[in-house]
């Protein structure tokens, strides 16, 4: 951020006369200068600060200015000046029109005293300020319908000026009002309405300096520590305002004139650029609310006192002219500290409300009767937590016993293609198949084993494996109920493998082998025998 650099800015009630005033986004600045006549007449001059090189423009006229005509630069090259013509002010625009310069009126302002504000932060606009005894008029000199405009008119007395936002909505003043003077806050959108910014006590001064509207940090002067400091504060924030030791220098006077921007919300890393005047000259200072010491520079040569310009990188541009450089500009890119926490002897020191005895401290009489409280009720013992969660000891793990191995599956006789037996030998085969099936597979016995006597009577006997009774075409349909059966193979429809009868059950996970079927009931009245074939289409189904 830029400001009006000043002649004499340590006594803040004398009026100022700029030395060179910067423009709201550096481009350009204007300034005062002499002429090398015996004369000393003074002329316009243009400064160009936004090229590879700072160069100056002359913007002289007919006859020469007055030393107290006040320069506003514009960002569009155009300067404005105001000249005290009479018991009014002639504002005009003026800009280069080839050797010579051109200057356009706009008007002029009845007033016994008009002072310019800082740029506008769109850099096409201009304001200033005409007070009065009990009131202050604030105009719009350019960036209007046309020519100067009256904004508003605020009670008392106003004097500085500072911009609150990057949109120009928002302005600052010191307003005397009542034999005090505070910073308030003039809304041009709302036609200046105005309200209070800084009040840090009752009976205090308190001034705004310096304000940046990115990081909203504020350096102010008040006389609320007892005597006349510089402060700083937070736009917004409920902190106090704080007066660091290191801004109130031992035989020196501090003024502020840059602050470097865009350090978005962090104030405290905002750099500050002050002017420092003591007995030996004047020289340069530069501190931040982080680092809390004022570290001191000496001035480059030819120094433009108090004119400045922070950039966003943290580099101080310096104006300056001497007789081998007339225009110039001195760069100062310094690396600050690290934060340091400083002595508790030297710490900064907050305005606070000057202490005033109390009186007697009286009874407080309530306003109705207060009913007793109940008693507590006594509060339960609450287990502690290891006593509350107790752990089991590990208990031995019991050997899980081995499964038994699984027996094989075993073959039931060799696979023989069905034949049609020799004569004389005997078939068996399931009862309900017919002979010819393909899914039974029949078993021939060998013709040299001798059949058993008791085979011949165990024809209608059932098997063991949970098969109905069997039969052949010679068996005999009046054997014995209870003579002892053969032990017949089972038979398998679709296949010749089948698993050990011994082992039913065998654990065996590759798929499930189907239950017997129910065996058919004996020989009876009410369940005959079935000896004759049935046809394949009509036969029951067998267990899968």
């Amino acid at each position: 951020m830029t400001i009006c650099a000043t002649e004499g800015a340590a006594a803040p009630t004398r009026p100022h006369h700029a030395t060179l005033t910067i423009a709201a986004d550096g481009s350009y600045a204007a300034r005062l200068a002499r002429h090398d006549d015996a004369a000393g007449s003074w002329f316009p001059e243009r400064w160009t600060l936004g090229g590879p090189e700072p160069y100056a423009v002359p913007l002289q006229g007919t006859q020469p200015e007055e030393p107290d005509s006040a320069l506003l630069p514009l960002a569009d090259g155009r300067v404005l000046i105001a000249r005290r013509v009479a018991d009014r002010f002639a504002v005009s625009l003026l800009y280069p029109a080839g050797p010579g310069t051109g200057e356009l009126l706009l008007g002029a302002v009845e007033a016994p005293e008009l002072t310019l504000l800082p740029p506008a932060p769109d850099g096409t606009r201009g304001y200033a300020l005409a007070p009065a005894a009990d009131r202050t008029t604030l105009w719009l000199l350019h960036g209007g319908a046309g020519g100067p405009e009256r904004v508003a008119e605020i009670p008392g007395r106003c004097s500085g000026g500072a911009w609150l936002d990057r949109a120009g909505r928002l302005l600052a003043l010191d307003r005397e009002w009542a034999g005090r003077t505070k910073a308030v806050t003039v809304d041009l959108a709302r036609g200046g309405e105005t309200g209070p910014l800084l009040q840090i006590t009752e009976d205090s001064n308190d001034r705004l300096l310096l304000a940046d509207p990115d990081s909203g940090l504020l350096l102010v002067r008040s006389d609320a520590p007892g005597q006349d400091r510089i402060g700083w504060g937070v736009l917004g924030s409920h902190l106090p305002v704080r007066f660091p030791e290191c801004l109130y220098p031992a035989g020196a006077t501090v003024t502020p004139f840059a602050m470097q921007p865009r350090q978005m919300l962090a104030p405290e890393s905002c750099a500050v650029a002050f002017r420092v005047d003591g007995a030996h000259g004047t020289w340069l200072g530069v501190w931040r609310p982080s680092v809390r010491q004022l570290r001191q520079f000496p001035a480059p040569r030819g120094w433009l006192t108090g004119a400045g310009l922070w950039t966003a990188g943290g580099e101080l541009l310096l104006p300056h002219t001497t007789a081998a450089e007339p225009c110039g500009v001195a760069r100062l890119r310094m690396a600050l500290p690290p934060v340091t926490p400083e002595p508790a002897a030297r710490r900064e020191r907050t305005a606070e409300p000057e202490r005033r005895p109390v009186g007697p401290l009286r009874a407080v009489v309530p306003e109705r009767a207060v009913r007793a409280a109940a008693p507590a009720r006594p509060a339960r013992t609450v287990e502690p937590p290891q006593a509350a969660w107790t752990v089991e000891p590990a208990r031995a793990a019991v050997p899980v016993a081995a499964a038994p191995a699984r027996r094989p599956w075993q073959l039931v006789g060799p696979l023989l293609p069905v034949r049609q037996p020799p004569a004389g030998v005997r078939t068996w085969t399931r009862v309900g198949v017919p002979a010819g099936a393909p899914a039974a597979v029949r078993v021939a016995l060998p013709a040299e084993v001798p059949p058993r006597a008791d085979t011949e009577a165990a024809t209608g006997a059932e098997g063991d494996a949970g098969a109905g009774p069997v039969g052949g075409p010679d068996a005999a349909p009046n054997a014995a109920p209870n003579a002892a059966p053969y032990a017949a193979p089972e038979v398998v429809h679709g296949g010749g493998i089948v698993p050990d009868r011994a082992e039913i059950d065998n654990r065996s996970t590759s798929s499930a082998q189907p239950p017997g079927a129910e065996p058919e009931p004996r020989r009876s009245a009410e369940h005959p025998p079935l000896c004759r074939p049935v046809p394949l289409q009509q036969a029951p189904l067998a267990a899968r």
